[in-house]
């Protein structure tokens, strides 16, 4: 089954899926959304089984999705949506800024991290960042999720003021870029690069720094002191 829109194409709309147990946060989220014309939400889900099942059946462009559910949580729901061929991308939701599932979730290939009382301009960008190939992470909360994320991996480097990463400098303004949520067509048209060049330039930075995904990448940047926190 193919996907119902393609959401890096402009011309078309970003179809989401909201996943979490309670409707009144899945009816205000499809009412925050709304107020966009390019997104549409095509399915609910109330806990990770049926995440996946409409997940599977509508194909959206994003899944919101509650890390906290009944009926399989949705760090299962994560890894089974994500494992499927041409996935869409995820956002984890939760009420604390310090669930200890996010870090699984970032792991697994979540392109994003908000919390749910995040303001309706902000999930709108969230949602057209991550659906334009973008990573969402929450200024508001970087900082702590990237010292918590330290905490947790005390075998691995301490951040640095004058980090040794083994970066270009046109590398470093990939990651800076990357740091803001944007796309690879969008630093492609900022840095005045061919999109290819810049796919390339992520891979690399993936490969050096040892992560697999892009919101990797920018939690990386902010705990190595690529890019500041404040």
């Amino acid at each position: 089954m193919t996907r119902s829109s393609k959401a890096d194409d402009g011309r078309n709309t970003i179809t989401v899926l909201i996943a979490d147990d309670q409707p009144v946060v899945r009816q205000g989220f499809e009412l925050f959304l709304a107020s966009d014309e390019s997104i549409v939400v095509v399915a609910h889900a109330a806990d990770g089984a049926a995440a996946v099942e409409q997940a599977h059946k509508h194909r959206p462009d994003v899944v919101l999705l509650d890390i906290r559910m009944p009926h399989r949580h949705g760090l299962w729901a994560a890894q089974k949506i994500l494992a499927f061929p041409d996935p869409p991308k995820v956002i984890v939701l939760t009420t604390f800024d310090h669930d200890e599932y996010v870090f699984t979730a970032l792991d697994i290939g979540a392109s994003g991290f908000l919390l749910k009382d995040i303001d309706p301009p902000e999930l709108v960008s969230a949602v057209k960042t991550v659906a334009r190939g973008g990573a969402a992470l929450s200024p508001r909360i970087a900082p702590r999720l990237i010292a918590e994320f330290a905490r947790r991996r005390p075998g691995g480097p301490a951040p640095q003021s004058r980090p040794c990463h083994g970066l270009s400098a046109r590398e470093v303004e990939v990651v800076e870029l990357l740091t803001q949520g944007l796309s690879n067509e969008e630093i492609a048209g900022t840095l005045q690069l061919e999109q290819s060049t810049v796919k390339s330039h992520v891979s690399n930075i993936s490969r050096k720094v040892g992560v697999r995904t892009r919101v990797q990448v920018v939690v990386w940047a902010y705990r190595n002191g690529v890019v500041s926190t404040e």
